[in-house]
C-alpha cells in the first residue's frame, strides 16, 4: 500500500516536514491514518531499567475526525493496552488514544470488567510523574469510574502522521439521501466487485457537544447490503468511538462514548452506543449527511 508522511512533528511538536493542510487534504479525502512514534525505553515503558535503547512504535487510527474542515484528529478504537514486551496490561480494557494535528494527545480508558462501576463521572487534579518527565499531563477525568480519561502531551522524538489515499469516494448525499456527488449505482458496482467500504459521517457527535462545530467522522464498515428491488443499500461500522467536536479535540466527563454504527443509503443512521461507564447498551436512531468510499 502506498502509505505518504504527509506531517511530521520533532519533539516540540514544531512542523520539520509536510504540512497540517496536506494531512487535511488526505484526510478530507478519505484516506486511513496511521502515526509513527519514537521514544526511549526507560523514559516511558520501563522507568526503572537501565535500558535506553529507542522504540519505534506505530500506530493505526481507524476512527479519523475532520473539524469545521481545518482540524485533523485521530483515535485508536481496537487497542488493548500492553505491557511493553511482555505482553497485555493487567486489567482488560481499550485504550482509546486520540492524536490531534498538533501532537496533543488523549486517553479514554474503557474497563471492560466492570469493577469500577461505582464511581461519580468528574474532574480531578492532573498529575506529575516523575519518572516520566517527557509526559506532561493537562488535566484528567472520571478518575475511578469504568471510563477515565486525561489529556496530556508525551514529547516523543518525532511524529510522522502517514495516511493511505486508496479510497475513493463514489456517493455523497444530504441527511435525507438526496444526491449530491456520484451514485448509488457506483457504491453498489464496487460492493458487488468486492470492495471495501468506507463511510464519512456528517455531525455524528453534535449531541456531546455544548457549542455545534461542523465535523465528519469516517470510519470503516465491515458487511454490506443491497437490496436489488427496493435499491437500499446499508452496512454496519468497525467498532468506533463517539468524541465532542473540538479544536483541539479533546476528552472531559461525559463528552465522549463507543459504539457500532448501521448506515443506510437514504441517510438513516443507527448508533448502537455503549455507556462508557456502566457498559450498557442503547440504540440511537439519526438521520445524517453520508459520504461513501471504496477500495
Amino acid at each position: 500500500m502506498n502509505w505518504t508522511n504527509k506531517l511530521e512533528l520533532n519533539a516540540d511538536r514544531q512542523v520539520v516536514s509536510g504540512s497540517p493542510d496536506n494531512l487535511r487534504h488526505a484526510i478530507r479525502s478519505g484516506a486511513d491514518l496511521r502515526i509513527y512514534t519514537a521514544f526511549r525505553n526507560n523514559e516511558h515503558l520501563d522507568t526503572a531499567s537501565e535500558n535506553s535503547e529507542l522504540v519505534d512504535e506505530v500506530s493505526e487510527f481507524r476512527t479519523t475526525y475532520l473539524i469545521d474542515d481545518r482540524w485533523v484528529a485521530g483515535l485508536m478504537t481496537t487497542r488493548m493496552p500492553v505491557a511493553g514486551p511482555s505482553g497485555f496490561g493487567p486489567r482488560p480494557s481499550m485504550s482509546y488514544f486520540l492524536y490531534n494535528e498538533d501532537g496533543g494527545q488523549a486517553i479514554s480508558r474503557l474497563y471492560l470488567d466492570g469493577a469500577s462501576e461505582s464511581g461519580e463521572p468528574a474532574e480531578h487534579p492532573a498529575r506529575a510523574y516523575p519518572d516520566m518527565p517527557k509526559y506532561k499531563e493537562g488535566d484528567r477525568w472520571d478518575d475511578n469510574t469504568n471510563a477515565p480519561s486525561s489529556n496530556f502531551f508525551y514529547s516523543f522524538e518525532r511524529f510522522r502522521f502517514f495516511t493511505n489515499p486508496s479510497w475513493t469516494e463514489v456517493f455523497a448525499h444530504d441527511k435525507d439521501g438526496h444526491e449530491r456527488r456520484g451514485s448509488l449505482d457506483a457504491l453498489v458496482d464496487a460492493f458487488r466487485r468486492g470492495c471495501e467500504i468506507k463511510v464519512g459521517v456528517e455531525g455524528l457527535c453534535e449531541d456531546l457537544a455544548s457549542e455545534s462545530l461542523p465535523h465528519v467522522v469516517f470510519v470503516p464498515c465491515g458487511p454490506g447490503y443491497y437490496h436489488t428491488e427496493s435499491r437500499v443499500f446499508y452496512a454496519g461500522s468497525h467498532p468506533t468511538v463517539r468524541v465532542a467536536p473540538a479544536i483541539p479535540m479533546v476528552y472531559r466527563s461525559r463528552n465522549w462514548d463507543c459504539g457500532s454504527l448501521f448506515v443506510r443509503s437514504d441517510g438513516f443512521v443507527e448508533y448502537w452506543r455503549r455507556d462508557p461507564y456502566t457498559l450498557a447498551f442503547s440504540k440511537h436512531s439519526l438521520q445524517l449527511g453520508l459520504r461513501w468510499f471504496v477500495r
